[in-house]
């Protein structure tokens, strides 16, 4: 379950990103601070951010996180988040030593959730991925909040 401190966390999501300026620097300030409120208000994760499309649109590249040291590139054949470009449907894993194509970047990391991020056309521009030291870690709420929090920053920030 997600620990939501004060409640309404979407709408501090939303007025954290305010307005954006367009300018890259400016979405990663913002990335920035949508991983650190989620790394305060999520139970029992180890890592949580951002990997975004890269322009090959093939491969994800680390984006703004909260956590140990990451994979910096991660091609959409594989892994828990390239799966999630590649479909662009959200991806939970229960066990993620028990998923045939796991990238461990942290050998502590059980259970992981990623959503996508998606532009004003659909398409996939990068994903939010929660990772957990518990197995089993993330719920079906837990998945429809952080679908949640990804669509407030897709339509902040790429739409």
């Amino acid at each position: 379950m997600i620990l939501h401190k004060d409640g309404g966390i979407l709408d501090q999501l939303a007025a954290l990103i305010g307005d954006w300026d367009g300018t890259l620097q400016r979405r990663y300030c913002h990335l920035s601070n949508a991983s650190a409120l989620l790394s305060e208000c999520l139970e029992d994760i180890n890592w949580v951010g951002f990997y975004l499309v890269d322009d090959s649109g093939q491969k994800l590249v680390l984006g703004p996180f909260q956590g140990k040291v990451a994979c910096t590139d991660i091609p959409f054949s594989r892994g828990v988040c390239g799966l999630c470009a590649r479909t662009a449907k959200s991806v939970r894993v229960d066990d993620v030593h028990a998923f045939a194509d796991h990238i461990a970047c942290d050998s502590a990391s059980r259970s992981e959730l990623v959503v996508p991020l998606l532009d004003a056309k659909g398409r996939v521009v990068g994903v939010l991925d929660v990772d957990s030291p518990k197995l089993g870690r993330f719920t079906s709420m837990d998945q429809e909040f952080l679908e949640g929090a990804a669509a407030v920053i897709s339509r902040l920030l790429y739409s």
